[in-house]
């Protein structure tokens, strides 16, 4: 009973399955319901108020989020492969591509956060996920002014300040979307990886028939659709609490469980850089076909998919915490087999464990950061945790994984990968078993 309120006669589904083995199992036992005490208060609000604040029905709310990560990840599929491209059609120098490439991953870094912090500060996150939208796709129209690199580095760093936020803002209203069906956030997140792999593919055969310079009014599309469906997101309610944010508190991102875990989270995107760097090269060095490294990088992207799809299963049955021990295992496994194996079908099976290595360390990281973080720094966590991994890790491990690949070579470079992967996954078991010894300790 919570302030004379009786609560379902179920556990909670905000989280207690998924981080038992972390968290205090203490516990309020009334009319056949289990309370766990150390979790967020918008935990025991939903289980008092319902599963979700009212206002636009759930069903439409959810469609309208499947459709972000839809738009998002389908402009991401133009980016991404073909960005590059185009700098190189229009003959900038590959030092000068590099440089717009690193001013991309620096802005991915730090405005991120600063946006999650502003968010926050004055709980504006739905009408700053708007703004951020439409000013990106303003932003993005430039490109079609100008080839000047002079005015390409103000555009990149103008249009990476406004985009690099959105996805850890979409993360955040995810949650609020899903509230008590949060176990089903990989079931939404897979509209995503669908829509990546289905442009890659398109837009690729629309290159071969077009000038590449297509790309630049494509994305511009895609960002004005993704601006208008974003306006949905102002129908999103959210629960206005006042909490602790970086200063104490079960929620702190600042606790030892948050660094650890961060810790952990950058070394695995760490150990992906020599995969997303030269994955592609190490295969044909291998002396394989241009279709077969196609084939292997879309077994990747289907299985990854296949794993967000049924996800809930596994978040059901094992905590967050497991799932994340064991895709860093299964991390180590897979660079320590590319490191060794030359044939075509092991090479395959490596690609199957892209489920666990991307697509449940994903979900359980996305899922994790949410419990972790007090209701009042739900954006900045996501905002933390998007550019500690995805910011800092990848662009340490791309720039790693250029140096190791000249030096010593793609099998060494996979084993190192191996390690590092094997590491992280140390750490986090290591934390782990401490934390239970406390715990045991102190009871």
């Amino acid at each position: 009973m919570v302030n004379g309120v009786f609560l379902p006669p179920r556990r909670s589904s905000c989280y207690p399955e998924l981080i038992d083995d972390e968290l205090s199992p203490t516990s309020l036992q009334d009319a056949g319901s289990t309370v766990y005490i150390g979790y967020s208060r918008a935990c025991i609000l939903q289980a008092v108020m319902g599963e979700m604040m009212p206002g636009e029905p759930a069903g439409r709310l959810k469609l309208l989020i499947r459709a972000q990560y839809f738009l998002y990840f389908g402009v991401m599929g133009i980016y991404l492969p073909y960005f590059n491209l185009y700098l190189y059609h229009i003959k900038l120098s590959g030092f000068q591509i590099g440089v717009l490439s690193a001013l991309r991953s620096v802005v991915l870094v730090l405005f991120p956060v600063l946006w999650g912090m502003l968010a926050d500060r004055l709980q504006a996150r739905r009408v700053i996920y708007v703004f951020c939208n439409i000013a990106s796709a303003m932003i993005w129209s430039l490109y079609l002014c100008t080839t000047r690199f002079e005015w390409l580095v103000i555009i990149t760093l103008g249009y990476g300040i406004f985009f690099s936020p959105i996805i850890s803002f979409l993360e955040a209203i995810t949650m609020d979307v899903l509230g008590k069906e949060k176990l089903r956030y990989g079931q939404t997140r897979a509209w995503g990886s669908i829509a990546f792999i289905a442009v890659v593919i398109t837009v690729g055969g629309a290159i071969d028939a077009y000038p590449v310079g297509i790309i630049v009014p494509l994305i511009l599309a895609g960002g004005i659709i993704q601006s208008m469906v974003s306006l949905g997101a102002l129908s999103v309610r959210t629960t206005k609490l006042k909490g602790k944010g970086l200063s104490g508190g079960g929620g702190s991102l600042m606790s030892r469980k948050s660094i650890v875990f961060l810790i952990c989270a950058f070394l695995m995107l760490l150990s992906h850089g020599a995969y997303y760097g030269f994955f592609s090269i190490h295969l044909d060095k291998l002396g394989f076909g241009k279709t077969f490294i196609g084939i292997s990088w879309a077994v990747a992207s289907v299985a990854e998919i296949i794993m967000m799809i049924y996800s809930k299963r596994i978040f059901k049955r094992f905590s967050l915490g497991t799932v994340m021990v064991f895709s860093l295992s299964i991390a180590a496994m897979r660079w320590f087999l590319l490191a060794f194996v030359d044939s075509g079908p092991l090479i395959l099976l490596t690609q199957v464990l892209h489920a666990f290595t991307y697509g449940a360390f994903h979900m359980a990281s996305i899922l994790y950061v949410d419990a972790l973080s007090s209701e009042a720094s739900k954006t900045l966590g996501q905002a933390v945790n998007n550019a500690v991994s995805y910011g800092m890790g990848l662009m340490a491990g791309f720039f790693l994984s250029g140096y190791l690949y000249e030096t010593i070579g793609s099998h060494a470079l996979f084993m190192t990968s191996g390690g590092i992967a094997l590491s992280g996954g140390m750490i986090m078991k290591l934390y782990q078993i401490a934390f239970q010894n406390r715990q045991k300790e102190s009871l």
